[in-house]
């Protein structure tokens, strides 16, 4: 893997933004969806030029944007225009929906559902691995991974890049807002009633989030045990590091967090590494912030994550199973990573895409 540059942020983003000819925001009283109106806005993209999509049932509503409102339509042809983008924040089927309408408009399509993520005429794109490459062929529709996916390809793409990786075992510790609006909500009013003694009434989950950590709420594969976004996490990695053999094995759990996700991962190295040089490795990516609990107690926590784009990184050090060279070398690393996943595993790596499509 070659190494990438920076993805576009700050003015370098905002001016790529606003390049469009115009912008939809499909899914729009989401919180993805919420999240991307607000860095558009951020970004200084003129209110005009943004128009918030979302079902029927959302329809007539107002979507906040910066100091003002938009009123809120249900998604039709309108959404796409030449030379425009069309960020979709909404499920798989209304993707489906959006690409059938979009067809021959002009308009560029970037995707946050799991709809196209596996075909593989869709570029599934992470910046901080690919790069300006995928948008050489200037394709119109790019697909957003999975947000746990982009958390930890981030972390541990250039630890591949530099030494080439074996294999990934990770345990994520998934928040609530990962599963929408409501499961926050249901998150807020689970602990409401465990503090005042009531039993638990989940909706949104089939377990309580209240002072609890369960599963996640996909479902499982009868055949191999996993769940669907254990299986994300694999077919996605792979692709997305252009490492079809690489073993993963992940293990996906929510817990009562409101935002940002937190993962715990071990990496065996292709080739054996120092751990000043995993740290440079760390130091010097895109996107990772490197917290040194060396030198403190500080460590990366969803409280310190949530907010930002990057991915906070620590814990480093190696593995209790293999001993150390004597040069201080090993191929076995563990690390601590915290993401905020409605950010730069949603809506900014979304945004991120863009930019680089808009680019001359």
């Amino acid at each position: 893997m070659d190494l990438v540059e920076a993805a576009p942020a700050g003015p370098a983003l905002a001016a790529a933004l606003r390049s469009y000819a115009g912008i939809a925001v499909v899914g729009a009283t989401g919180a993805v969806g919420a999240e991307v109106l607000q860095q558009l806005a951020v970004a200084g993209v003129p209110a005009a030029r943004v128009a918030a999509f979302a079902s029927a049932r959302s329809a007539g509503c107002a979507a906040p944007y910066g100091a003002q409102r938009l009123a809120v339509a249900p998604l039709d042809r309108s959404a796409f225009v030449a030379d425009g983008l069309a960020v979709l924040c909404a499920d798989a089927a209304t993707a489906h929906a959006a690409r059938a309408l979009a067809d021959g408009s002009g308009c560029t399509l970037v995707d946050n559902s799991s709809a196209f993520r596996r075909e593989l005429d869709v570029p599934l794109v992470v910046p901080e691995v690919h790069g300006r490459a995928f948008a050489a062929a200037r394709p119109r529709l790019v697909a957003n991974p999975n947000c746990s996916t982009i958390l930890l390809c981030v972390a541990v793409a250039p630890l591949h890049r530099r030494f080439g990786l074996d294999e990934v075992v990770v345990a994520t510790y998934q928040a609530v807002s990962g599963a929408g609006l409501a499961a926050l909500q249901e998150l807020r009013a689970e602990t409401a009633r465990a503090l005042q003694g009531l039993p638990p009434q989940p909706s949104v989950f089939r377990e309580s989030c209240a002072f609890n950590v369960f599963s996640h709420d996909s479902d499982v594969d009868p055949a191999t045990g996993r769940n669907v976004e254990e299986q994300k996490l694999i077919d996605e990695t792979r692709r997305i590091l252009a490492a079809p053999r690489l073993r993963v094995s992940p293990t996906c759990v929510r817990v009562p967090v409101e935002r940002a996700h937190t993962q715990a991962v071990r990496v065996r190295l292709q080739q054996p590494a120092t751990e000043a040089e995993v740290r440079a490795a760390l130091a010097t990516a895109p996107s990772v912030a490197l917290v040194d609990d060396r030198a403190g107690n500080a460590f990366p926590t969803p409280r310190k994550a949530s907010g930002q784009d990057a991915v906070l990184v620590g814990r480093v050090r190696p593995d209790a199973d293999e001993d150390l060279a004597a040069d201080g070398c090993c191929t076995m690393w563990s690390l601590l990573l915290s993401g905020d996943q409605l950010r730069k595993g949603a809506a900014t790596n979304a945004l991120q895409i863009a930019a680089l499509l808009a680019a001359p």
